[in-house]
C-alpha cells in the first residue's frame, strides 16, 4: 500500500513538473494570435535570435571559448533557456552537452513565455539565476493602473443592453500584475548581470549596473511605449516595445539618451558626449564606440582620427576586471581636438559603434563578417564655427 502511494505521488510530481516545463517552453507562436504586433517585434529581436544558429558573434565567441570541444554549452541559461531538452541535459548529464539545431534554437531561443514566467531573481556571486513560476498558466506582466492585481482571469462585462463590452484579462492564461520586478527592470538581471570571470578575456558577461528606479530603467529605455495595441482582445493606443532596442536592433530608440555638444576656441575645439543612461554607453565587452569627425571646408573634407571608447579586461586580477575608456553612466566626456577651425567651417560629428572590437576580429575569425566589421551610426550632429 505504501509503495503504491509512493508511486502515485512520484507520478503526480513528474506530471506537475512536466506541466511547468511545458508552460515555460511553450512556443511564442502560441502568443501570436492575441499579440501579433508584439510577436512581430519579438521575432526581429536579439532575444529571439540569441542562439548560435542566429547570432554569428555569439557563435564565434563560443567556438573560440570551446576551441578544444571539451566544454558543455553553459551559455544556454541565458542564450537558449527555452530549449527545455538542452536545459534538462545540462542539469542531469555528466557528459559534454552541445546545442542541437531545433525549433527552439532557430525560432524561440528566449521565448515570450519564458520571460513572462520569471518570478524572481536569485543573486549569486558568479551569475544570477532566474526563478520561474510553478503556477500553471499564470504569467507576469506590467500594468501601471493595476499594480496590485494577482491572477487576473478573463472577464467580459456588458452594459446598455449589450451594446458596450468591457474585457479584462486573457481567456488563455491568468495575469499577475503585482510583481515589482516587471516595473523596475529587475526581471532582466537574471541574465544581464556580471559573471565575474570566464576562462578567457573575451567572454565575460556584462553588467547593466541597474538602479532600482521606477522612472528610468531597463524597461523604460529598452522597451519604450510605442504606438499599437497590446492585444487583439482589448484595444490599447500603445504598448511596450518587444523588439528590445539595442546595438543590433532599433538603436535609434536609444539615441535620445546621448547628448552631443560643440564648443570652439581659437586653436582647438571640444566635442562633449553626455551619456544619460544608468549604465556604460555599451555594456557588452566586445562593443566599441567611436567618434568620427569630418571638417567641411568649402569643397574639401578633412577627416580627423577616429576616437574609440572600449573595454579592456585585466587578466592580472581575480576576478578579471574591466578597464578601458568606455563612457560611464551619466558621464559627460569631453574630447579635445587640437585643430584650428576657420570661419564657415562645418563640423560633422558622428557617434557610432562596432559590434565587435576591431582588435578582436582576428581572434574570433570574424574579419570577413559584414555585421561584425560594420560601423553603425548611433547619432549625428552638424555644427558650424
Amino acid at each position: 500500500m505504501l509503495n503504491s502511494l509512493k508511486k502515485i505521488l512520484l507520478s503526480a510530481f513528474i506530471f506537475i513538473s512536466c506541466l511547468n516545463a511545458q508552460q515555460n517552453s511553450e512556443p511564442s507562436t502560441t502568443c501570436k494570435g492575441c499579440h501579433p504586433t508584439i510577436y512581430n517585434e519579438f521575432y526581429d529581436s536579439s532575444h529571439r535570435k540569441a542562439s548560435i544558429y542566429n547570432n554569428q558573434i555569439h557563435k564565434a565567441s563560443w567556438d573560440a571559448q570551446n576551441a578544444n570541444g571539451e566544454k558543455s554549452y553553459t551559455c544556454a541559461k541565458c542564450h537558449t533557456p527555452s530549449d527545455s531538452e538542452l536545459i534538462s541535459q545540462l542539469n542531469n548529464s555528466q557528459k559534454i552537452v552541445k546545442p542541437k539545431e531545433n525549433l527552439a534554437q532557430n525560432h524561440d531561443a528566449i521565448s515570450c513565455i519564458y520571460c513572462h514566467s520569471i518570478e524572481s531573481i536569485k543573486k549569486e556571486d558568479k551569475h544570477n539565476i532566474n526563478i520561474l513560476s510553478k503556477k500553471d498558466k499564470v504569467l507576469f506582466a506590467a500594468n501601471e493602473k493595476n499594480r496590485n492585481a494577482k491572477e487576473v482571469s478573463f472577464k467580459e462585462e456588458k452594459s446598455l443592453y449589450g451594446l458596450f463590452k468591457k474585457k479584462t484579462g486573457s481567456p488563455f492564461h491568468k495575469i499577475d500584475y503585482s510583481n515589482k520586478d516587471y516595473y523596475n527592470g529587475n526581471t532582466c538581471m537574471g541574465c544581464h548581470a556580471t559573471l565575474r570571470h570566464n576562462d578567457t578575456e573575451l567572454f565575460n558577461i556584462t553588467d547593466a549596473n541597474k538602479k532600482e528606479d521606477l522612472e528610468t530603467n531597463c524597461i523604460t529605455c529598452h522597451m519604450p511605449k510605442v504606438k499599437g495595441t497590446t492585444t487583439t482582445i482589448k484595444k490599447t493606443k500603445e504598448h511596450r516595445f518587444h523588439g528590445f532596442a539595442g546595438a543590433r536592433f532599433k538603436q535609434e530608440l536609444l539615441s535620445k539618451y546621448v547628448k552631443i555638444k560643440f564648443q570652439s576656441s581659437k586653436k582647438f575645439f571640444n566635442i562633449s558626449i553626455k551619456n544619460e543612461a544608468s549604465h556604460e554607453m555599451f555594456i557588452h565587452p566586445l562593443r566599441t564606440a567611436a567618434l568620427q569627425i569630418e571638417i567641411l571646408r568649402g569643397d574639401t573634407i578633412i577627416k580627423l582620427d577616429q576616437v574609440k571608447f572600449e573595454k579592456i579586461i585585466d587578466q592580472n586580477t581575480k576576478p578579471y576586471t574591466y578597464k578601458g575608456n568606455m563612457i560611464k553612466a551619466n558621464e559627460n566626456r569631453i574630447i579635445k581636438y587640437d585643430f584650428e577651425l576657420q570661419e564657415k567651417d562645418g563640423v560633422s560629428v558622428i557617434l557610432g559603434y562596432y559590434l565587435v572590437n576591431p582588435n578582436k576580429l582576428k581572434d574570433l575569425k570574424l574579419e570577413d563578417d559584414k555585421e561584425s566589421t560594420q560601423f553603425h551610426i548611433l547619432k549625428k550632429k552638424f555644427f558650424t564655427k
